[in-house]
């Protein structure tokens, strides 16, 4: 009877078993399509990023008359996005630098250094020769959020704790701030 019981017992085992590795597969199938549609949205927010300094530039370009705003890179393409290194968008207004830096996160989905889930992070430094001179250059941290209703570029002034959406007004606020 004992025999019968280990045979019983194993043949349950093994069955569980191969329940397990079948739930293996199924599980790692979800985590690469999640792989997949992550390294989408970031394609898509670098390029969005970008769009938001494109169109900040053209709009104030448009109304100067005497210079003009220089950004650099001037087009981003949907596969710019190097995601093994940093990547670097600068707006220079006659030596008044807005700079973007930005990376993937290490993992698809973090909260370590916000409390609103993100994909990807990054600062914005701004600067002048006066501030250089002074070994001073105000610098923000940059998430790019996926909240419950959207998906949105977010700065984060850790001196101040105020937060809120990258987008043009945040843009005239840093140049105004250079100026």
């Amino acid at each position: 009877m004992s025999r019968i019981n280990q045979m019983q017992g194993r043949d349950t085992r093994l069955k569980r078993l191969a329940e397990n590795i079948d739930a293996l597969a199924e599980k790692d199938q979800k985590r690469h399509e999640q792989a997949r549609e992550i390294a989408d949205l970031r394609r898509r927010a670098a390029t969005e990023l970008h769009a938001i300094c494109a169109d900040f530039v053209g709009s104030l370009n448009r109304l100067l008359s005497h210079t003009e705003v220089a950004l650099d890179p001037p087009a981003f393409a949907d596969d710019g996005l190097r995601e093994d290194a940093p990547n670097l968008i600068q707006l220079n207004a006659r030596g008044r630098i807005l700079q973007i830096e930005f990376a993937t996160t290490g993992e698809l989905i973090s909260t370590e250094d916000f409390r609103i889930p993100y994909t990807m992070k990054g600062s914005v430094r701004a600067f002048n020769q006066a501030l250089l001179d002074k070994d001073l250059i105000e610098e923000q941290l940059l998430f790019y959020t996926l909240e419950k209703e959207k998906k949105l570029w977010r700065f984060f002034d850790p001196r101040t704790y105020r937060s809120g959406p990258f987008d043009q007004e945040y843009l005239v606020t840093l140049m105004e701030q250079l100026l």
